[in-house]
């Protein structure tokens, strides 16, 4: 048993982040603002560790994140570790700064999958987006590299006012990439995506454009590409649960070895997080404060506490409750039974044509 007399499921899915640094400023980067710096980051093999308690919990699948897991030049030893741990390894890179010879000592290693994020179908946007040019031919050079060696390829395509009318030149892009998947991801408003929200928050008429586009490219593309997407946050009448539930399925391990039940859980004040440094990753999962803050049902308000969805979608995001409201135990505002579903509507209408924000740290 887990706190809040909640069950602590097995975790199924643990996203490495091994770096903060990272070539491109990403006005949508969900990183946090206060970014972990090099000389914190876990060594290879605490790394190693960490894989192997991760698949004796039960993990089956790991993402290699970061920031851009290239910068590390222990990018091949992670991998072969996570893959001898028994996990499934997915490389998650911008593509700027691994090679075609660093993919193929990956793929010796045992890397499993490959995502390549890209900003845009047009290069002179992509490049302009991510703040570094020449990143859109990168990634078309990389993700040949990935389909030459027969490694299953995705494309995750973030999505937001400056591209979302591009979508079906996107699906195209990724086809001719070679892609087997494709995810449609709406900007999510978090660290440096939330800095820049009124300058990325997408209109009203463009997000139903938007799903009828995704419609007609899955009807047309069935068979040959499997296309991922989902209604952004702020256009939904209903919330989806913290990555499948706050503390159920998931944990996070940031570049300095604090563990997280999602991505952005350190935007909450307040909260305890357990380091791998001092402590085993079953402990934590177990034990932590910051895990068991929101697990189960009986932490929730009105009208959550007494929904018929509440063990569907948990009350919705933590951290986009916190940021909209001001408190992380409020119903997610996206939900139209929230008592602050209008402010939601407020935000979405809050937009400007703002120069961005772009993200810090590089790689270097």
């Amino acid at each position: 048993m887990a706190g809040n007399g909640a069950v602590a499921h097995s975790p199924l899915g643990l996203l490495a982040e091994l770096t903060h640094r990272c070539p491109l400023g990403c006005p949508y980067c969900s990183n946090p603002l206060a970014l972990d710096a090099r000389e914190s980051e876990l060594d290879t093999q605490t790394w190693a560790r960490v894989f192997a308690e991760a698949a004796a919990l039960g993990v089956l699948h790991v993402h290699l994140s970061g920031g851009e897991p290239g910068a590390r030049r222990d990018l091949v030893a992670i991998t072969q570790a996570a893959h001898a741990a028994g996990l499934y390894t997915n490389l998650i890179t911008s593509a700027v700064g691994v090679t075609a010879r660093r993919m193929q000592l990956l793929a010796e290693a045992g890397l499993d999958h490959v995502q390549i994020s890209i900003q845009d179908s047009d290069a002179a946007s992509a490049d302009h987006i991510a703040g570094y040019d020449g990143a859109f031919l990168r990634k078309r050079t990389l993700a040949a590299a990935v389909v030459s060696l027969k490694i299953p390829l995705t494309v995750n395509a973030v999505v937001h006012r400056a591209n979302i009318d591009r979508i079906a030149d996107m699906v195209a892009l990724a086809l001719n990439l070679g892609a087997s998947r494709i995810e449609i991801a709406h900007a999510q408003y978090y660290g440096w995506a939330l800095k820049n929200r009124t300058a990325l928050m997408p209109s009203a008429g463009q997000v139903r454009r938007a799903a009828a586009a995704v419609e007609e490219l899955r009807r047309r593309h069935r068979g040959e590409i499997v296309i991922d997407a989902v209604v952004p946050d702020y256009y939904a009448r209903l919330p989806k649960p913290c990555v499948g539930g706050w503390g159920r399925r998931s944990l996070n391990v940031t570049p300095a070895g604090k563990v997280l039940p999602c991505h952005a859980a350190e935007s909450i004040p307040g909260l305890e997080f357990w380091s791998v440094r001092e402590r085993a990753l079953a402990d934590i999962w177990a034990n932590s404060p910051a895990f068991n803050a929101f697990r189960g049902t009986a932490w929730m308000q009105e009208p959550c506490r007494s929904c018929a969805r509440r063990e569907i979608d948990f009350g919705g995001c933590r951290c986009q409750a916190f940021a909209i409201t001001g408190d992380a135990r409020a119903t997610d505002p996206v939900c139209h039974l929230a008592p602050r579903h209008d402010a939601v509507a407020a935000l979405a209408a809050a937009q400007n044509d703002t120069p961005y924000a772009y993200r810090g740290i590089k790689a270097g």
